[in-house]
């Protein structure tokens, strides 16, 4: 961790371009370097056309095939959209018609996924595969999906969500004796893994620099030779890269991805042996957690990614608690939707669990030390927000935290107000009512699974509302609202007909807290418990 920055465990969505990768791409781009069009005939173009060649057979070592296999993309997904939708409409195209049928799984990365669904509307026949409990699509799944109208298989190498690696060998041979072609997308596995196209029997594989240090913007394209001719271009102009992707070659990000391939190649052993040690220090600490799940096995999963679920704790709020860290969560709490990850729902989670999930993954530069703090500070937020959740002792967030806590929270951009996060962070109003009072109202609504539920104990002494506490699994709006709503409610008279108009609504609340449009629907639930516990027939207590 450096300064005030939080500690980067999203390597699987990203990697930092490593700085000899960096110095690389530097020399190609000034008037100093070779900064010439690959395509031009003078000795500037000759130059970086050399370069441009260069990183091709870096590609092709990586990969285990011949350099002019290897077409340059913008990224995994172009070269993923090239692959399905290049293969599928130039072999419909040739074939004149009849079936066309096409296997998937339902796990795979979006930038499968959508090409997929678009030659679905197109009107090719489409099966799509469920992994098992154990995350992976199994050699005898694809043998009985195989159809004889079967022309492409498309699944991945290692899931990006749960690190779960499937038989891609045992694929390619069912898909060799079928005579379907094989397509692999292995951007989470290239560099990190053993890859050799041809002893696979790998068709079409696709993958992009920046998961293994190199530059964002730069993919590869392996392409077997006896599949090129039936793949027909997306785009046109100029004929680049063998007819397949036109236009003029960036050859300072083509030179980034072949030393970034290089530089996996001559590392990836070393690397993952750091990775697997971590992960497993990652996991023993959390494993004890009540309920934690890891979402895929260790023998199975890639050494840099540990996937856990916490039953019991909201997604969104056990994210925005972990200010001391970067990483990714099974809940979509970067969007205005609340759906979890579709990989993990695939996999048979149910909606709460998937959505209390953690990805966290490694790289060579993550430390000891960023793991140990790591484990404090998730530990510290589930347990934190399962006290939330119950009703039990809640801790002050400050006690237990890492060290650095405080001074990550001033220092990175918060999408949480101020008063949210105070409230979020440290709620005054939390827990049970455990002290005599003359009178105790409670109000219940809402369902974990649907993402919010709330519990409101209002207790009275001399006809007035003298303790308030309350109980919330939820959004960190939502406890923000709860903590809020707790403290207008002490000294207001006895619960009875028409009281709780003088509190406003959830739109007053809403303005109050700044609380965005997208979580409105949170705080109709805490309307519902302060109905619910306003009724004026109380619960005597002794």
């Amino acid at each position: 961790m450096s300064g005030a920055r939080p500690i980067y465990l999203d390597y699987a969505a990203t990697t930092p371009v490593d700085p000899r990768v960096a110095v690389r791409m530097a020399e190609v781009l000034t008037a100093e370097g070779e900064f010439g069009n690959a395509a031009s005939l003078h000795p500037y173009g000759r130059r970086a056309r050399a370069l441009v060649e260069q990183a091709r057979a870096q590609v092709a070592r990586l990969l285990g095939c011949a350099p002019p296999q290897v077409i340059f993309t913008s990224g995994a997904t172009e070269a993923a959209n090239l692959a399905l939708l290049g293969y599928v409409r130039g072999y419909r195209a040739r074939a004149g018609g009849g079936e066309v049928h096409v296997i998937c799984a339902r796990t795979e990365h979006k930038a499968v996924l959508d090409p997929c669904r678009q030659l679905e509307r197109e009107g090719c026949a489409l099966t799509w595969l469920t992994p098992g409990a154990e995350g992976v699509v199994t050699p005898r799944q694809l043998a009985e999906a195989l159809r004889p109208t079967t022309v492409l298989v498309a699944l991945m190498h290692a899931n990006n969500e749960t690190g779960h690696v499937q038989d891609v060998a045992a694929f390619g041979a069912l898909c060799r004796a079928h005579g379907a072609a094989l397509f692999v997308d292995a951007s989470q596995s290239a560099g990190k893994l053993a890859i050799d196209v041809e002893a696979m029997d790998i068709d079409l594989l696709a993958f992009t620099a920046h998961k293994l240090n190199g530059p964002k913007g730069s993919g590869a394209l392996y392409v077997r030779d006896s599949r090129r001719g039936l793949i027909a271009p997306l785009q046109h102009g100029g004929g680049h890269e063998r007819g397949l992707r036109p236009g003029t070659l960036a050859t300072h990000q083509v030179v980034g991805l072949g030393a970034a391939s290089e530089l996996a190649q001559a590392t990836r052993a070393a690397t993952q042996a750091h990775c697997a040690t971590l992960r497993a220090r990652l996991w023993a600490g959390l494993a004890d957690l009540p309920g934690a799940v890891q979402n895929g096995s260790a023998p199975q999963c890639l050494p840099g990614i540990l996937n856990v679920s916490f039953p019991g704790v909201e997604g969104e709020s056990l994210v925005h608690g972990l200010v001391e860290l970067a990483l990714s969560t099974g809940s979509a709490c970067n969007s205005d939707t609340d759906e979890p990850s579709y990989v993990l729902r695939a996999l048979g989670r149910d909606r709460e669990t998937a959505q209390a999930s953690l990805r966290l993954s490694l790289g060579a530069a993550t430390t000891e030390a960023d793991i140990d703090l790591a484990i404090l500070a998730v530990r510290r937020e589930v347990l934190r927000l399962r006290a939330l959740a119950t009703g039990g002792e809640v801790a002050s967030r400050a006690a237990p935290a890492p060290p650095l806590a405080d001074a990550v929270t001033d220092a990175v951009a918060d999408p949480l107000p101020p008063e949210v996060r105070a409230r979020f962070t440290a709620p005054q109003h939390a827990g049970a009512l455990t002290g005599h009072c003359e009178a105790l109202h409670v109000g219940e609504a809402g369902e974990p699974a649907q993402g919010t539920r709330i519990r409101l104990q209002l207790g009275l002494r001399a006809g007035r509302v003298a303790e308030v506490r309350f109980a919330a699994y939820g959004c960190p709006w939502t406890i923000a609202a709860c903590d809020w709503l707790a403290g207008r409610l002490v000294g207001t008279a006895a619960p009875g007909a028409g009281a709780a108009a003088t509190l406003g609504g959830p739109l007053d609340w809403a303005r109050e807290l700044g609380v965005p449009e997208a979580r409105l629907g949170r705080l109709l639930v805490l309307e519902d418990a302060l109905r619910a516990a306003w009724q004026p027939l109380p619960v005597t207590t002794g």
